[in-house]
């Protein structure tokens, strides 16, 4: 783990940034098999009631869990991860995509692990920030 030292409660972790793209979700569909409409048609997003498209919600946690394991530096670290959807990050039609912003917080420690509470935001229509995921929280090893 390429911690701080000496590593405590309340430290941050280096902040990521990803823009999601239409692409991104076609690649994700095909890996996943996870064909569903609201994910490549806004016609049928629109139908269920999303303003458009929206990224996957495995995409989105999946995305988010990058701060921890590009802290950590090995994956197998991580012991637990969890988290609420709490909005749908939609995903318009052009080159741009949305911009996922994802930061992470050392919120509890034990001899054996250490527990990051991770926030990922995305700008919405009025520009304030949308928080898109709810009590987001990964356990790693420490050692």
């Amino acid at each position: 783990m390429t911690e701080p030292t000496p590593l405590t409660i309340g430290n941050e972790l280096p902040s990521l940034t990803v823009d999601l793209t239409r692409a991104d979700l076609v690649r994700y569909a095909g890996a996943s098999t996870d064909f569903n409409p609201i994910h490549w048609s806004d016609r049928m997003a629109r139908k269920v009631g999303m303003p458009s498209v929206i990224a996957h919600g495995m995409l989105t946690m999946a995305t988010a869990l990058r701060v921890v394991t590009d802290w950590v530096g090995d994956p197998a670290k991580v012991r637990s991860y969890s988290c609420r959807f709490t909005k749908p990050v939609p995903v318009p039609d052009d080159d741009a995509g949305t911009e996922l912003r994802i930061t992470g917080v050392v919120s509890a420690l034990t001899d054996e692990t250490a527990t990051v509470t991770l926030t990922a935001v995305i700008t919405g229509p009025d520009g304030e920030d949308v928080k898109v995921l709810g009590n987001a929280k990964v356990e790693v090893d420490r050692g």
